[in-house]
């Protein structure tokens, strides 16, 4: 996916383009993510599509939840929803500061035959 040690870093202008690629992946992950939980919250626990939006971006945010869910899928749905978002997180993060850490990497072990 990424350029080997032994060539050369690439330009900050392909640089900022596969920044782009992967913050854009990340937010359709992120995306995907809300539409699931708008849907899950809107068909377990009866909320509306505005509630269940509302209920899935706090998730989401870290913030926790907003409405206490009544039925009983609500709440395994709320449960495993809260964990998934959490897990979300993590690879969201690892995907937008992968190509950052991998340049960092590259400069430090980059061996430059000129030099």
């Amino acid at each position: 996916m990424y350029e080997p040690k032994h060539s050369r870093p690439i330009s900050t202008r392909h640089f900022a383009h596969r920044m782009l690629r992967h913050f854009l992946v990340s937010q359709g992950m992120v995306l995907a993510a809300l539409l699931l939980g708008m849907i899950g919250f809107h068909f377990t626990d009866g909320l509306g599509w505005l509630d269940g939006f509302v209920e899935s971006a706090m998730l989401l945010g870290g913030m926790g939840p907003i409405h206490t869910p009544v039925s009983v899928a609500g709440k395994l749905f709320a449960g495993t929803y809260a964990l998934f978002c959490g897990l979300l997180f993590i690879v969201v993060a690892g995907l937008i500061i992968a190509p950052v850490v991998h340049r960092i990497l590259h400069r430090l072990h980059w061996d430059d035959p000129a030099r």
